[in-house]
């Protein structure tokens, strides 16, 4: 299996309340854990017995060590990570209502912001070895659909999640299974 996507650090902020616009509110707690669809796919796939592979770009930083830890720890494939000294591993920022469970989320995907298709080029060899690809909407859009095309080439059963929503050409659709 190999899975295209990012990791972040996820800051998970708790309160009584999501705030408005241009409110503070105090929270009650605050934990930073892993984070990214693509990154819990890989750690979920690897968990439940899958051979899995990850393809990444992360920074040079405290956030990338987390994600080494975790993916070494889960006996992740990482051939396929990238380490950018220019940008920093990604973030995510989420407000979480306590009572409710809803939630509001801003994501920077950091390092993974700046995948390009040459990236996807060199990670062709695990591609080629998958039997599956999966992707999500976290990468950049005409990477994203540029990996599908080539794991389709390679003969991988394609899927992708497609969160965050956002729209795409419908010709796209033949890329994935």
């Amino acid at each position: 299996i190999c899975i295209f996507g990012i990791f972040v650090a996820d800051l998970c902020f708790f309160s009584d309340t999501i705030p408005i616009k241009g409110q503070t509110v105090l929270g009650k707690r605050h934990i930073v854990g892993p984070g990214g669809k693509g990154s819990n796919q890989a750690i979920a796939a690897a968990r439940s017995g899958g051979k899995v592979s990850f393809i990444t770009k992360l920074g040079k930083d405290n956030y990338s060590e987390l994600a080494k830890s975790l993916y070494k720890d889960a006996n992740i494939n990482t051939e396929g990570i990238q380490f950018d000294s220019k940008y920093s591993t990604g973030a995510a920022g989420i407000i979480i209502d306590e009572k409710t469970g809803e939630n509001a989320i801003a994501v920077v995907p950091g390092a993974a912001g700046t995948i390009d298709e040459s990236m996807i080029d060199d990670c062709l060899p695990i591609i080629k070895k998958s039997k599956i690809f999966l992707t999500q909407l976290e990468t950049p859009t005409d990477v994203t659909f540029y990996a599908l095309k080539k794991a389709k080439e390679c003969g991988s059963t394609t899927i992708l999640n497609p969160a965050p929503a956002k729209s795409f050409s419908q010709d796209l659709f033949k890329l994935i299974d």
